[in-house]
Parts: C-alpha cells; sequence; structure tokens
C-alpha cells in the first residue's frame, strides 16, 4: 500500500517542491507539494490534505495556519513540522541533507 506525502511550505517555490523531488522516487510513497499562501505556486486544498496520510510542514507558523485554514479535512492526518526556515533556494544541497535526516524516520518502513 502506497501512502500519500505532502510537503508544505508558503509559496511552493523552493522548500517543498525541492522536498517533493528529494523523495520522489522513495518506495511506498506518493509525494505532492503546496504552498499556503494564496498565491502560491500550487496553494493547498481541502482534496489535497485529504489525499495526504502524511503531511511535512516547513514551519511552525505553517502547522498553525494548515490547522486554522483546514482543521474539518486534517481528520487522522499526521502533520510533522521540519523546523526548515526559508533560507534556501530550490534544491539546495544543504537543503536537501536537512531534509534527508529530517523526513526518513517519519516515512513508512520499506
Amino acid at each position: 500500500m502506497s501512502h500519500n506525502v505532502l510537503f508544505i511550505c508558503s509559496q511552493n517555490r523552493l522548500r517543498s517542491p525541492t522536498a517533493e523531488q528529494v523523495f520522489a522516487d522513495w518506495p511506498g510513497i506518493e509525494t505532492s507539494s503546496a504552498g499556503l499562501k494564496h498565491d502560491a505556486e500550487n496553494p493547498v486544498t481541502p482534496e489535497l490534505v485529504q489525499w495526504a496520510d502524511i503531511i511535512f510542514v516547513m514551519e511552525r507558523a505553517h502547522r498553525s495556519k494548515l490547522s486554522a485554514k483546514f482543521k474539518p479535512h486534517l481528520a487522522d492526518t499526521r502533520v510533522i513540522c521540519l523546523e526548515i526556515p526559508d533560507e534556501y533556494e530550490f534544491m539546495d544541497p544543504n537543503l536537501i541533507s536537512l531534509l534527508k535526516a529530517k523526513v526518513p524516520r517519519h516515512l513508512p518502513s520499506r
């Protein structure tokens, strides 16, 4: 069974699309990414929140905003805060190593 994993940041331009790419080939998961700002590349929608089994947010503020906007859709979804500040470029090697250090322990075991 495949798990749906959603990565969320503010604009969906740097951190969450990087995470989506880094984990795109991870066994047993499907990845997607979105942003919480209304002008995000791919804005978070109720459908996307319901699709996800696990949601990774980059900052605590994202978790609060997600909860405030989509609480009815979050039901049993695990929301994990990675505490990754907005100071990285898309596919930044430092960002990739942070993601690889923080994300896998929360993914379903292979």
